[in-house]
């Protein structure tokens, strides 16, 4: 049967730990490109203009030749329809605003053109919409038909928009993650787990598992907060809380104008009217707040004269401050007040609708405060000002140009001491000041609210200014500077005994204290109770032990299979256990046909080491002996005969190995032994797996448990789930 030139996958799979291509969540794909096979990318005619016209960024793509335009020169010289596939669907993730780098490509031992293709996506269904289009795009290329990629990144673009962490979130995350903090995103919303285990911290955008909801209930009450910031010293303008439009304006003459009117629950600047003077201004404010609240009451308060300034307080800390701006257009006696927003105002390339703009574009037909302050000059958006009439569309917005560097000793003090009279962890902090760098005393600011969950962005992507580091300030708060999150895991991979080892392993680390996760052949256990088994793969089991805040050390028993099919559980781990390279012949089904083949799968347990953590090698085997140049920490190697190679070896250059002398278990740093105990004082079951049980030795050890600690754990382990559950 005649193939066709076609590209057709075989298997897709989401591969959500590291795993075989990388430390990194990926998507694998398993493709077959058919009779394109016989026909790399130098012999199809015009088909490196039309892509290159198609994906002009592909320039950017460095691939095996490693500097920019390195892949375009392997597309020149050559190369085949899934390796071209990889970059198109990278190409097609950043084109949408989720940016990703890595990919790989590499043909099977199957004849016919069958490839394993692995890139990295950020997000599962983004990975594979791209991956869908990126095939349609390609065989659009090869095939010179039209192809509509503006519609693609379009969808693309909003799926990213839809199912990705926001910018806020994501720039926490990206926080923690340069500090070696793991995270785990908890919904499809931006709920994100720092950490693991009893070590976790939680944050959701700017609130953190630290933020009180006493706290939140607080500064939503906007009266309430001015009178314990004013009980406490804190400069407030002077307000009243008000319930209808009479009673909006009998306050107004009370306090005197210009007034401010604003929600009583509101939030965001939204329903906020300032400088109002006449009764009919602060009615139709009145009415605007009302609507823009949650409930029906409204605030009417001193006008502040000044700028607008947001200020960012992180636990003790001031980190951030920006200053809002104050918009205006100039008529030319033709073009009517929506023209001149749009062409002297929304033309500004920072601003725009989506998150990743730093200033809002503005819409004068639509947005009620807008409207409200045109009406107060006599206007609506559709008037035509006459030529060189300036007009006021936004008389503060848009808090967004970075003042941190600017702000006075005396205002950090003063925001600082509101977010904590206000019980916020994280606060947003609004004062009015015309100039941040003078004490508010000496000018007539004020603090006029203090909110929970602030917005990030005005620091992050500031309109004008220096960014600033809010998500390491937010991840210093939550983590000590020598805390990771991280909690001791043990990982064990191989086929021999791994299952005594681990649970060995876990019953050790139990007797010394801690509350113990495993995952092994025999089930999820939590310390001695076995959790019912579940509708769950083995990586979801995992997930059950790094989400759980009881957990304060964890056990994982990796197979080949699973690694292959699902990724580690876990990022990094304290110790990774490899027993052997045996069992390829059961891995066919993954084109896995040889023990160097297995030897690359197995390697990503030691490929996760944390450079503090220890690789527990098998000194019997050749293949396990060789992981060790790959393990960024310490070496631990354990075999039956102290003479084996590599435990002579690495003993003579001062390593720690564990071995049996006489059939008694003993620890060796060099040339200074431990003898643990005989192993006929083991019960049958374990004596019967002698090397199974010098790995779990030699594990615990690497975690730092006494060998007595050690010896009484193996003493008192029983093989019989039934009684002890490991």
């Amino acid at each position: 049967m005649t193939k066709k030139k076609d590209i057709e996958f075989l298997r897709v799979t989401h591969l959500r730990g590291p795993n075989i291509w990388t430390y990194r969540p990926v998507i694998e794909a398993w493709v077959d490109i058919g009779a394109l096979e016989d026909f790399p990318s130098n012999t199809i005619p015009g088909f490196y203009e039309r892509l290159t016209a198609l994906l002009p960024n592909l320039i950017e793509h460095r691939c095996g030749v490693g500097g920019r335009g390195g892949f375009l020169e392997r597309l020149r010289d050559g190369t085949y329809a899934a390796h071209i596939l990889e970059h198109v669907v990278l190409e097609l993730q950043n084109l949408a605003g989720m940016r990703t780098g890595f990919g790989k490509t590499r043909q099977t031992s199957e004849k016919g053109g069958i490839y394993k293709m692995a890139f990295r996506t950020r997000q599962e269904q983004v990975g594979r919409a791209a991956l869908a289009a990126g095939r349609d795009l390609l065989m659009a290329a090869i095939e010179d038909r039209p192809y509509d990629l503006k519609a693609t990144v379009a969808s693309l673009s909003d799926m990213v928009d839809s199912l990705c962490l926001g910018p806020s979130t994501a720039h926490i995350v990206d926080a923690a993650t340069a500090r070696r903090i793991p995270s785990i995103r908890l919904t499809d919303g931006n709920l994100v787990q720092l950490g693991h285990g009893a070590r976790q911290r939680r944050i959701w955008t700017a609130e953190t598992d630290q933020t009180s909801a006493i706290a939140e209930g607080i500064a939503s009450d906007k009266d309430l907060t001015k009178s314990l910031l004013e009980a406490c010293g804190v400069p407030v303008p002077e307000g009243q809380l008000v319930a209808s439009a009479d009673e909006a304006w009998e306050a107004a003459q009370d306090i005197g104008a210009p007034v401010v009117v604003k929600p009583y629950d509101g939030n965001h600047g939204r329903g906020v009217s300032v400088n109002l003077v006449t009764q009919a201004e602060v009615e139709a404010a009145y009415h605007l707040a009302s609507r823009k609240g949650d409930s029906k009451s409204v605030i009417v308060e001193r006008f502040i004269v000044g700028n607008e300034h947001r200020l960012l307080v992180v636990g003790k800390r001031l980190v951030a401050a920006a200053r809002g701006e104050s918009l205006w257009v100039t008529g030319d006696g033709t073009s009517n007040i929506i023209e001149l927003v749009d062409s002297q105002i929304n033309t500004d390339p920072r601003r725009g609708t989506g998150e990743d703009s730093p200033l809002n574009a503005l819409a004068p037909e639509h947005g009620a405060e807008i409207i409200l302050e045109l009406e107060r000059q006599g206007f609506t958006a559709y008037s035509v000002p006459a030529d060189g009439q300036k007009v006021l569309i936004q008389p503060n917005g848009n808090v967004a140009f970075d003042v941190t560097d600017q702000v006075h000793p005396s205002i950090v003090a003063t925001a600082t001491l509101a977010a904590r009279v206000v019980g916020l962890d994280i606060a947003g902090i609004d004062l009015v000041a015309e100039d941040i760098s003078r004490p508010l005393e000496q000018q007539g600011g004020a603090i006029i609210e203090v909110n929970a969950s602030p917005g990030l962005l005005a620091h992050l992507k500031p309109a004008s200014g220096e960014p600033r580091p809010v998500g390491a300030a937010i991840v210093d708060h939550l983590f000590a500077s020598e805390e990771t999150g991280r909690m001791p895991i043990v990982g064990v991979a191989g086929k021999r005994g791994t299952t005594l080892i681990a649970r060995l392993i876990a019953w050790m680390l139990q007797i010394s204290g801690r509350q113990v996760g495993l995952t092994c052949h025999d089930g999820l256990y939590l310390n001695s109770r076995q959790i019912p088994p579940g509708n769950y793969s083995h990586w979801e089991a995992g997930q059950r032990l790094l989400l759980n805040r009881t957990v304060e050390a964890a056990v994982f028993e990796n197979s080949s299979r699973m690694i292959l099919s699902e990724g580690l559980a876990y990022d990094k781990c304290a110790v990774g256990v490899v027993t052997d390279v045996s069992g390829h012949e059961e891995l066919g089904e993954f084109y896995i046909h040889s023990a160097d083949q297995l030897y690359h799968v197995l390697r990503t347990q030691i490929d996760v080491i944390l450079p503090n953590g220890v690789a527990v090698l098998n000194a019997a085997d050749p293949q396990v002996v060789e992981m060790a140049q790959l393990c960024d920490g310490e070496v631990i190697f354990y075999g039956l005969d102290a003479q084996l190679e590599a435990i002579a070896a690495h003993r003579e250059q001062g390593g720690r190995v564990v071995f049996l002398r006489n059939s008694s278990i003993v620890l060796a740093a060099g040339q200074q032994e431990t003898a643990l105990l005989p192993l006929s004082s083991l019960k049958p079951a374990k004596a019967a797996q002698p090397e199974a049980v010098l790995a779990a030795v030699a594990a615990g050890w690497a975690l730092g448990l006494a060998a007595e600690l050690i010896g009484a754990g193996l003493r008192t382990f029983d093989s019989n789930p039934k009684k002890t559950h490991y």
